[in-house]
């Protein structure tokens, strides 16, 4: 019994999928395995797909990881661009674009210590690094294994 409450609490644990934010990649109503023991080795990396501690309403969302600490972030013209190049992203539909959520037509921020940037993949239905910005590491849960 103690080892089940500590591998389904700290190191794998299923977790089911709520909402479209992350379409085509995952669909609402998915189970999945969550690795919360990866993540005690080494960060979390670019294109990763993770559950973290939503910054909004403090529940949990799954998103992919688009940058990482130190990396300039560039949403401009529709497109992603990480360090000054344009990011491949053959995990969207065709022809999702991605633009901020605010008035500009693009933003750029660099990311700091231990910071990432996060994008659900269905970019015109997410709440993401564009609504409540640059997620701190504490709050990266773990990785979804598909």
């Amino acid at each position: 019994m103690g080892s089940y409450f500590l591998i389904s609490h700290f190191v794998f644990q299923t977790v089911r999928v709520v909402g479209v934010s992350m379409i085509p990649t995952l669909y609402d109503s998915q189970k999945y395995v969550l690795n919360r023991w990866v993540y005690y080795f080494r960060a979390p990396s670019r294109n990763e797909v993770v559950v973290l501690r939503d910054p909004i309403d403090n529940g949990f969302a799954v998103k992919r990881v688009i940058g990482t600490s130190g990396d300039q972030i560039l949403l401009k013209d529709g497109n992603v661009f990480v360090n000054g190049q344009k990011l491949d992203e053959p995990y969207l539909a065709p022809g999702m674009p991605t633009f901020p959520y605010v008035e500009h037509k693009e933003c750029s921020l660099t990311l700091g210590k231990d910071e990432y940037f996060v994008l659900g993949d269905n970019r015109k239905n997410s709440a993401d690094s564009r609504t409540y910005g640059p997620v701190p590491r504490r709050s990266i849960l773990g990785l979804i294994v598909r």
